[in-house]
């Protein structure tokens, strides 16, 4: 099977040879006294049995889900173009694919991890995409960020083939990826969903079906625009409390005991208070979501005032090369604005 030149990056992505691991069922065992009866295929594949994914997009959130995927004991087989990234899931145990088609020959689902719409609208409507070749079990579930206006577009479309679709983003971050801890939001049919949730449970602990086609999407945004706010809400609380002198780490716990706690204080603080830019979840990909909430805002006529101004200033950030660093980095922005140093 050929490369799919055509399918953009993912949040890494690649693939090359084929790998000739398709996951089929074994032709039914006959002797001398009888035959017996094909076993009749389940279509909640993992509830009773372990079932076979196709993966695209081993990024760092993707690297992370397709492992507790093996660990569940379901059957991976990955794409992505970058080959460093899927060399690390075939490490793993995946099996590798050379494309988004590949990805899903024998899968009972087709799982997407990628970065943002074109790049699932690629996966999907590109020369070796999944409209054209769909997986075996007719289930697509894509848990990228992306716009809630494209995904219900795919769903009308991937539904006038019989094929099933679910939008189902995520969030916890790489920690929570990493510990199969995710909070999993899906919009789509039931049935899609009961059939995929076996799936979900390898890699998250809150799963929740949250809707139509679009509505995983929808919270999906309203978290990042809390999140978003949250950083800056907590950058505006240690500058403030650098210039008056307090010790930052003791402001921390403090906050944490009271009514001001967070799940941004507790994960991100320390990384603050220390000056840490390292990337877990990058200023680029909040900035990407923070973009979308507001095209999705703007078109039901909402005005979300706090949300453009920590926009703009996740703008200043990587206007000031900051756009590979964490999203905490946004403290970077109220050192430049106070004068202050972090760390």
């Amino acid at each position: 099977m050929r490369r799919c030149a055509s399918i953009l990056p993912s949040a890494t992505s690649t693939a090359d040879a084929p790998s000739s691991a398709t996951s089929t069922r074994p032709a039914p065992h006959a002797d001398r006294r009888r035959t017996k009866k094909p076993k009749k295929r389940n279509d909640n594949m993992g509830r009773d049995d372990k079932g076979s994914v196709g993966f695209i997009g081993i990024g760092t959130m993707g690297r992370e889900m397709v492992r507790n995927l093996l660990k569940a004991g379901h059957a991976v087989r990955a794409f992505d173009l970058n080959e460093a990234a899927l060399a690390d899931s075939v490490k793993d145990g995946a099996s590798r694919a050379s494309s988004p088609a590949d990805a899903a020959d024998g899968a009972d689902v087709v799982i997407t991890m990628l970065p943002d719409t074109p790049h699932v609208e690629a996966t999907i409507y590109g020369e070796f995409g999944l409209l054209k070749s769909p997986p075996r079990g007719k289930l697509i579930v894509d848990m990228s960020t992306v716009s809630p206006v494209a995904v219900r577009r795919i769903h009308a479309d991937l539904q006038a083939i019989g094929v099933g679709f679910l939008d189902a983003p995520v969030s916890g971050g790489p920690v929570g990826a990493k510990n199969a801890a995710l909070s999993i939001m899906a919009g789509g049919d039931a049935d899609a969903f009961a059939k995929a949730e076996p799936f979900f449970r390898a890699m998250g602990t809150t799963i929740t079906h949250v809707g139509a086609s679009g509505a995983g999407q929808t919270v999906k945004l309203c978290n990042q625009l809390i999140c978003g706010i949250n950083i800056q809400a907590i950058c505006e609380a240690l500058a403030l409390g650098r210039a008056s002198g307090l010790d930052l780490n003791l402001l921390r716990r403090v906050l944490l005991g009271g009514s001001a706690a967070s799940w941004m204080l507790d994960k991100l603080g320390p990384a603050m208070i220390a000056g840490d830019v390292s990337a877990g979840f990058r200023i680029d990909l909040q900035l990407k979501d923070l973009r979308l909430v507001q095209e999705h805002a703007q078109a039901l006529n909402v005005p979300l005032p706090g949300t453009a101004l920590v926009t703009s200033q996740y703008v200043d950030a990587r206007a000031h090369g900051e756009g590979s660093n964490g999203n905490q980095a946004l403290f970077r922005v109220y050192d430049r604005m106070t004068n202050q140093t972090t760390g």
